[in-house]
């Protein structure tokens, strides 16, 4: 029997193992769920995954980046190092009680797992069981990143990586995990851009108030800040290559207090996303220059505030996603690895990838049976349990790829 097929037959298995220790899996996903945790306040989640990576013999670092945890697995001869990540937090939603999740609604009044950090954590944890019991099998080492604060700019990534968690020994790849996407079973990936850029930022204009009826002994800064949001959109549809993506959302236009004042002052917050740094340092530019000149043209004032300091463009490494789309392949079969859909949802494992190469993994959680959409950042949202199980072996398979491969021999 060759190398090659020997790997091969050791990927195959991966999967058989994890359906074996899927109960433990979704146990660890319903604690974490049943108790969420803000960014940078994961402390008992955080908790849960250093007594079990202490248990499975690995070497913990906690407080990694505020409330952070790496594990780092060696294997029994010198190699590469390659990191895996899952992200902790949760989001400020009050969840919905529904047939899914009954037996482990979030017991945290107005904090939820709305976007699968939970499961992400329970995956990871799976997979450094499945990668600690082939230690011997394993030519260098495997760091477990489980990151706080990745949901609302927290920039948790950003934090642990300025802690060290990229050095010591230093990573030569690394592979992120997100649900969503496809049905339970299937995993997705893609080359270049993922998940665009997302920047925060807040626009305050200012006119002159006045009594509602005599707007011309004013300078109505609602107005003025209605034709900054109309005017905004015209950045994308006139200004973006339709070959480029970017979104640009005011979520709030604030301003006075009763109906019949006129105010002093409104406020625009909103986001803006791109997919490319190109786009992104366009938008980032005109954004005040178009709020400052509709201002001034209607006798008013905008300030800008908060440009360029959220998440860059997340982009997966091509040889990285050849990689993984074998790896999980010849794991899950290759008719359940299929292509991702473009986001333009902000990630900061975008931070990881800009200093190493990797990629990004999406398991498909959906349940298609399910007669109502469950979306992700909603007070429904929920996701398949059966996915887990491939979640666990898509990530320990690409591991053992990586360390195992022509990627780790050309150091040996």
């Amino acid at each position: 029997m060759t190398a090659a097929r020997v790997e091969a037959t050791a990927l195959s298995a991966l999967l058989d193992n994890a359906h074996r220790i899927a109960p433990q899996v979704v146990a660890d996903r319903r604690a974490i769920h049943r108790y969420p945790e803000l960014g940078y306040q994961e402390h008992r989640t955080a908790a849960l995954v250093a007594e079990t990576l202490s248990q499975l013999g690995i070497e913990v670092r906690s407080g990694v980046g505020g409330t952070g945890v790496v594990g780092l697995l060696r294997g029994s001869r010198p190699g590469k190092t390659v990191l895996l990540r899952a992200d902790m937090d949760a989001l400020p939603i009050q969840e919905e009680i529904n047939a899914e999740n009954a037996a482990y609604v979030s017991q945290n009044p107005g904090v939820m797992h709305a976007c699968g950090h939970d499961a992400h954590t329970a995956m990871l944890l799976g997979a450094a069981r499945l990668l600690a019991a082939r230690r011997e099998q394993i030519a260098g080492a495997v760091k477990l990143m489980f990151q706080p604060a990745e949901e609302n700019g927290g920039a948790g990534a950003k934090r642990m990586i300025e802690d060290g968690v990229l050095d010591g020994p230093a990573v030569d790849a690394a592979f992120g995990v997100h649900v969503g996407g496809p049905d339970a079973g299937k995993i997705a990936l893609r080359a270049g851009p993922n998940n665009g850029s997302s920047d925060r930022f807040i626009i305050t204009v200012r006119g002159r108030g006045g009594h509602a009826s005599r707007p011309d002994r004013a300078v109505d800064p609602v107005v003025v800040g209605a034709y900054i949001v109309t005017a905004l959109q015209t950045l994308i549809s006139r200004e973006i290559s339709p070959a480029e993506q970017g979104v640009i959302t005011v979520g709030s236009l604030t301003a006075g207090t009763i109906f019949n004042v006129i105010p002093d002052t409104a406020v625009l917050k909103g986001t803006f996303r791109a997919s490319s740094p190109e786009v992104r340092d366009h938008l980032r530019a005109r954004i005040p220059e178009v709020a400052q000149g509709i201002a001034a043209a209607m006798r008013a004032t905008a300030e800008c505030e908060e440009f360029g300091t959220g998440y860059p463009v997340m982009v997966s490494d091509p040889a990285m996603v050849d990689l993984a789309r074998a790896a999980i392949g010849e794991t899950l079969g290759a008719a359940n690895v299929v292509e991702a859909e473009r986001a333009m949802g902000g990630e900061d494992f975008s931070f990881v990838l800009e200093r190493v190469p990797g990629a990004f993994i999406r398991v498909g959680c959906r349940n298609p049976a399910w007669q109502e959409a469950r979306p992700a950042h909603s007070p429904r949202f929920a996701l398949d349990e059966a996915a887990l199980p491939y979640g666990v072996a898509a990530l320990a398979s690409v591991a053992l790829r990586f360390l195992d491969g022509e990627h780790a021999k050309e150091e040996r």
